[in-house]
């Protein structure tokens, strides 16, 4: 619950929406559902680029008035050795990918990106090493939102309390540092 308190805190300053538009202003070219469907695939270019590959879950959608949330959670303990490559090799494939950075924690444990077309994409190392990752839709026509359609890679706690991370990983559990070469490389 820390975690999503930060993220909450960190995120207050983006708009009535999470979404960076002013209050009323909808983007008519999508709706709801494949605005979520966008986001999914965002969050599914951001895993495949984590090498080695974590687990994850999905944690919630929540369609609000006229955005939706698409929420995964690292079942994958990333230990503290491990953390800021870990949220280097996320920030270096949003960039790659034309995202543009909007903030950054004081503590670099959370950051917070844009896509050009509205999307606000976050990233959250919480508590015991557990990464968070939210898309935010733009505002868009409201419709009815299906879950993600993709299967989670690892065990499914979307339909229950999500523990904390407990899935180890010889490269991201670690506590060894990271070698300079791996960093760079990955």
């Amino acid at each position: 619950m820390v975690a999503v308190a930060v993220l909450v805190s960190f995120l207050a300053g983006c708009g009535p929406t999470g979404s960076g538009f002013p209050s009323g202003h909808r983007d008519t070219k999508m709706n709801m559902q494949t605005a979520a469907d966008r986001a999914d695939a965002i969050l599914d270019g951001t895993f495949a680029a984590i090498k080695p590959p974590v687990q994850w879950t999905p944690t919630y959608t929540v369609p609000a008035e006229c955005y939706v949330d698409r929420d995964r959670t690292v079942m994958t303990i990333i230990s503290e050795q491990r953390r800021t490559a870990f949220l280097d090799v996320v920030e270096r494939h949003w960039r790659s990918e034309g995202y543009e950075l909007v903030d950054m924690s004081e503590n670099g444990l959370a950051t917070n990106f844009r896509t050009h077309d509205g999307f606000q994409l976050q990233v959250l190392i919480g508590t015991n090493g557990q990464a968070h990752f939210t898309v935010t839709t733009p505002c868009v026509e409201k419709t009815d939102v299906s879950a993600p359609s993709g299967p989670p890679i690892g065990f499914d706690y979307s339909q229950q309390e999500v523990p904390a991370p407990n899935v180890r990983s010889d490269f991201w559990s670690s506590t060894e540092p990271v070698p300079s070469s791996s960093s760079s490389g990955m």
